[in-house]
């Protein structure tokens, strides 16, 4: 295949690709690629900076693959690389010219989810700390909470908020330089740093250039010396010049294992504020705000049955009710709570492999240190009851089991012992916090 036909397809891809995306990103991440040459069965990309060709390829890999798959109507293998652009030949008389801005790092040019807003967010009782804590970071940074430190499970709504907190920045100063980045990218770019011998440009673009940094997942960090290293000196360098630093992960500061004790105590400079699964309440405004966005026309009773089906993922939540959506347009059929049972049968069945009686008897007894022969058995001393109380009121809460199920459970206790623990857990939560933690501790370690 000659030179210029693949050049065709590349045209001819690109063309596609501009297509189906922004005309923001078009000009931010696919413009500046350019047609280099062909190796073989394989299309080589140009650009002018080896990290925006990293970025391109790690979010848009997928994308792009599948338009010169379209265009050439086979495979053909895409690498995109850094080369410098070719210097144009001098002309005898240059016309002036001014000269355009420099272009921007695209480590600043990340795509925000128009999804993920403010306005979009369902405040409930067990994220509204870690909204009203956002929000101030967003209307005054480095001012409020410096850093901010969320924590949660996963699909709680930590990125959402991370996202929301760079369009408000962004709304507010469309100049403002935000660094958008997970804990894993950025080991990934201390390695490549380092491989090309470019660590004092990744430190110039984190510590010099960066106005806020948001981090996803810190968590990663353990047990990455060198990286850790790096993000101590950046976390310092963003710190001392005013600049704000958002942190997010699953786990307190406390609780991250192989966190070198310098950044545990830096993470504590500022605010730490969790993000619990959100109660029944919120569960239903959360599907009817996403039903109403989508267009869903979703009934009451089926709200409440996805509410108490998914209770600690938002992001499975909201799924539920996408796929709900499809498989009741697809066949034509009214969304009822006997068609929700029908279409998401694997989930309930999941659920049930996934988090059982006995698997909470075994986690709590583990954690409690005691044996889960215990936590069946008939003794009452407060070093194996309260275990004992917590794992059923974790049962009722996280399971499907009826009071009497949990009973038989538990070693054959009758129902109304279960359903006097629960109530002395939930109301022993609300006035000790110890015991909160526990309990919330306890809720991260479940699946799903």
């Amino acid at each position: 295949m000659g030179c210029s036909s693949v050049k065709e397809i590349w045209d001819e891809a690109l063309a596609s690709i501009r297509a189906r995306v922004t005309d923001e990103n078009y000009a931010t991440y696919f413009h500046p690629l350019r047609f280099g040459r062909v190796e073989g069965e394989a299309l080589v990309l140009e650009v002018d900076d080896p990290f925006f060709g990293d970025w391109v390829q790690l979010h848009y890999r997928d994308l792009i693959d599948g338009a010169v798959r379209e265009a050439a109507g086979r495979a053909l293998s895409v690498q995109v690389v850094a080369a410098p652009r070719p210097a144009p030949p001098p002309a005898p008389e240059p016309a002036p010219v001014v000269a355009p801005p420099p272009p921007r790092d695209p480590i600043f040019q990340f795509p925000l989810n128009p999804h993920y807003t403010f306005d979009t967010y369902v405040v409930g009782p067990a994220n509204e700390m870690a909204h009203a804590a956002s929000l101030a970071v967003a209307g005054e940074p480095a001012r409020a909470y410096n850093p901010l430190f969320v924590y949660g499970g996963t699909g709680l709504g930590k990125t959402h908020l991370l996202h929301a907190i760079a369009g408000q920045l962004k709304a507010r100063d469309p100049a403002v330089r935000i660094a958008y980045v997970s804990a894993e990218e950025f080991t990934n770019q201390v390695i490549k740093s380092i491989q090309r011998q470019q660590m004092d440009a990744f430190r110039a673009r984190y510590r010099s250039q960066c106005d806020v940094l948001l981090m996803d997942d810190v968590h990663v960090l353990a047990g990455k010396e060198r990286t850790q290293e790096e993000f101590f000196y950046t976390f310092n360098a963003l710190h001392a010049a005013r600049k704000q630093i958002v942190l997010t992960s699953d786990k307190t500061p406390g609780e991250i294992q192989h966190l070198e004790e310098r950044l545990r105590s830096r993470f504590q400079w500022g605010l730490i504020t969790d993000i619990k699964p959100p109660q029944f309440e919120t569960r239903v405004a959360i599907l009817q705000c996403k039903a109403e966005r989508d267009g869903i026309e979703l009934p009451e009773k089926v709200a409440f049955y996805l509410a108490r089906l998914v209770r600690a993922n938002v992001r499975e939540l909201e799924g539920a009710l996408i796929r709900l959506s499809a498989y009741a347009s697809l066949q034509r059929r009214p969304l009822t709570v006997a068609f929700a049972e029908e279409a998401l049968r694997d989930i309930i069945e999941q659920r049930s492999r996934a988090v059982t009686v006995d698997s909470i008897i075994k986690m709590v007894a583990e954690h409690y240190d005691v044996r889960p022969g215990d936590l069946r058995g008939p003794r009452r001393h407060r070093l194996v009851s309260h275990p004992r109380s917590v794992a059923m009121y974790l049962c009722r809460k996280h399971t499907q089991a009826s009071y009497p199920q949990i009973g038989r459970g538990f070693g054959g206790k009758d129902h109304s012992t279960v359903i006097a623990a629960c109530r002395k857990v939930t109301r022993n939560m609300e006035q000790d916090g110890t015991l909160r933690g526990e309990v919330e501790l306890l809720e991260r370690k479940l699946p799903g």
